[in-house]
């Protein structure tokens, strides 16, 4: 198999890991109610948590996060061989995202994919990803927002990469997640500019 080919053969299968739609999957295992009927309509782990079932809410983080982690992991560790570098560990990891975001076996209704981004940074850059994280979880202690955590962690990751490590493919790769992830939270934008967006711990109404 040439180099081109095999590049192509590994986004497509990324693409199909990221197309499997976890929050869906376990929530009709654990006969839940589908995830994109209820809550905010997102299949992903916080809007699994809705229905109260924490199992399923953790497996679905755990598994949205490891569609993005291994085949970008499989890339770095056995792609050598194929001719396949960090250029292909890059687009490998943005085509799984992009699996998760248009999953065609769920009729391209997918989550907002900042389990699989983290995934995806983590296994391109261990370090990058604890950068991002810690990031994430700092904004989330003082604020209690999720969803402006997501953001600030979405956008720093590609700055952190340059920054730090240069130009590169990994830039091009986290940086495409990171404006992406900034349009899924289109709506929690709004709400955190007219202070209606919910914090953790926030009960309903208040």
């Amino acid at each position: 198999m040439n180099s081109s080919l095999s590049i192509w053969a590994a986004v497509l299968a990324a693409y199909l890991v990221g197309s499997l739609s976890f929050a869906v999957l376990f929530s009709r295992l654990m006969g839940l109610a589908d995830p994109r009927s209820y809550g905010s309509g997102n299949p992903g782990a916080t809007n699994v948590l809705r229905s109260g079932n924490k199992v399923a809410a953790v497996l679905t983080l755990v598994f949205d996060a490891l569609k993005g982690y291994g085949p970008v992991l499989a890339v770095l560790v056995w792609g050598g061989r194929w001719g396949l570098g960090e250029g292909t560990a890059a687009l490998v990891g943005l085509a799984a995202f992009l699996g998760h975001l248009w999953p065609v076996f769920f009729k391209f209704q997918g989550g907002k994919g900042v389990a699989t981004a983290a995934g995806v940074i983590f296994a391109l850059n261990p370090v990058l990803g604890v950068a991002t994280l810690a990031t994430f979880a700092i904004l989330v202690y003082f604020t209690r927002w999720v969803s402006l955590g997501s953001i600030a962690a979405a956008l720093f990751a590609p700055f952190y990469e340059a920054l730090i490590w240069g130009m590169g493919p990994y830039v091009g790769a986290t940086a495409m997640m990171g404006l992406l992830l900034v349009w899924r939270h289109e709506a929690n934008i709004k709400r955190l500019m007219a202070g209606t967006e919910s914090r953790i711990g926030q009960k309903k109404g208040k």
